[in-house]
């Protein structure tokens, strides 16, 4: 099979609350397979597009059952590594009573922070229409440099590059940081997935939520959408985009929400698969809408992302 798509980054382990509530008052939790990047590929192999998947875990349990769970989902094991001498990263999530999450993690020098430069050579970027990457890899270790240079080498092979920011505050030494390194990659970047509060924390200002995605195209990418959760979404586009300059707008799509752990993951996928099918802005937004809410109503990450028919019921409401 020919891959035309990679996506890069950690790939971890969720523990979900048994019920909402600060983890202090949680009395058990359930394990579950999880990272932004990797809940990307699954769900890009669930919309049909089965992308490579560059990241790395542990030589233990928890990354054993990793590659396990990604190869059931069909994801290929061509660049998913193994480190002998780091553990898997561990996220422990909690929930608000209106499915809304915060992360504690545990990834002090695990394996997805020792991501190495040059993995991905210009050969295998010569196969590529598509390369995507979260913030998290920038955030620490040896993956930092190793993301930063798999961006520009992808940009300057051709290949359309897309980005998700996926905010962490805990694991950056501070704001001035994250905003520094991220908006560092967003040269490489052509599509841009964030939320305005993280467009503002990258130093992107405005009156509305399309202001601050207009100003962010300055920075690089010629297309920006920003997320509003349960308010749908905004696309803005430049000249450089396929669609020339656009704007396009969504409401959002009614959904019965049990958890919102892996949405945005899903319409990052929707929005790769829509563009990748030649849709317009419009089309592309409202598919990759679809896409996030039919993410919503099932507990976990990776384990709730939709297939096909599933995003054309959600379209249906």
């Amino acid at each position: 099979m020919s891959h035309e798509i990679l996506v890069a980054g950690e790939t971890l382990i969720d523990f979900l609350p048994e019920r909402p509530g600060p983890i202090s008052s949680v009395d058990g939790f359930e394990r579950r397979p999880g990272g932004a990047p990797a809940n990307v590929a699954v769900a890009l192999a669930r919309l049909e597009c089965v992308p490579l998947f560059w990241s790395r875990v542990g030589d233990d349990p928890f990354g054993d059952y990793l590659l396990e769970t990604l190869a059931e989902y069909g994801v290929p094991g061509r660049f998913l590594e193994t480190d002998p001498s780091a553990k898997t990263s561990l996220a422990f999530v909690t929930h608000d009573e209106s499915g809304d999450r915060s992360f504690s993690f545990y990834r002090d020098d695990t394996a997805d922070t020792r991501m190495e430069t040059g993995r991905i050579d210009d050969s295998v970027l010569a196969g590529l229409e598509w390369v995507h990457a979260g913030g998290v890899a920038l955030s620490s270790g040896r993956s930092r440099e190793a993301t930063l240079d798999l961006l520009e080498r992808a940009a300057a092979r051709g290949c359309t590059v897309s980005f998700d920011p996926n905010a962490r505050p805990e694991l950056w030494p501070d704001e001035a940081t994250f905003r520094e390194v991220v908006r560092d990659a967003l040269a490489s970047v052509d599509v841009l997935k964030a939320t305005r509060e993280e467009l503002e924390a990258l130093g992107f200002g405005g009156e509305s939520t399309e202001a601050v995605a207009r100003d962010a195209l300055a920075a690089g990418p010629h297309t920006v959408l920003a997320t509003r959760g349960g308010d749908g979404s905004i696309a803005v586009a430049d000249d450089d985009a396929p669609w020339s300059e656009a704007v396009a707008e969504h409401p959002g799509y009614e959904a019965d929400v049990v958890d919102t752990t892996g949405a945005g993951d899903a319409f990052v996928a929707g929005t790769i698969a829509a563009m990748r099918d030649g849709q317009d802005l419009e089309a592309t937004l409202a598919f990759a809408n679809a896409v996030g809410a039919a993410a919503t109503t099932a507990p976990g990450a990776m384990t709730a992302l939709p297939n096909r028919e599933a995003v054309r019921e959600i379209s249906r409401r």
